[in-house]
């Protein structure tokens, strides 16, 4: 992922970064309906444990089989709210 002057560049995420933002929200996140909640962004997974959610700024995140992942979002500056939100997560040092 490549952060230049707050711009998200192409290949926005890649699993490794999800799977990393999501570890992170489940450690140190505080409990919330669905899941644990941290700096905005709530984590979560189905009954299996197959398939990761993140969810904040009114944006859903599904990331599963294959390293795929689909952003589900009504407005570009959600996806570009929730993308800043991830990012600063995965920057962090926990």
């Amino acid at each position: 992922v490549l952060l230049q002057k707050g711009v998200i560049m192409k290949n926005e995420l890649d699993g490794k970064l999800i799977l990393s933002v999501y570890e992170k929200i489940i450690q140190h996140g505080e409990d919330h309906e669905d899941g644990k909640l941290y700096e905005g962004i709530c984590a979560f997974s189905d009954i299996d444990g197959y398939t990761v959610y993140l969810k904040g700024s009114g944006v859903l995140l599904r990331f599963g089989f294959h390293n795929t992942y689909h952003l589900d979002y009504q407005h570009e500056k959600n996806k570009e709210d929730f993308l800043k939100k991830v990012l600063y997560i995965a920057e962090q040092e926990l």
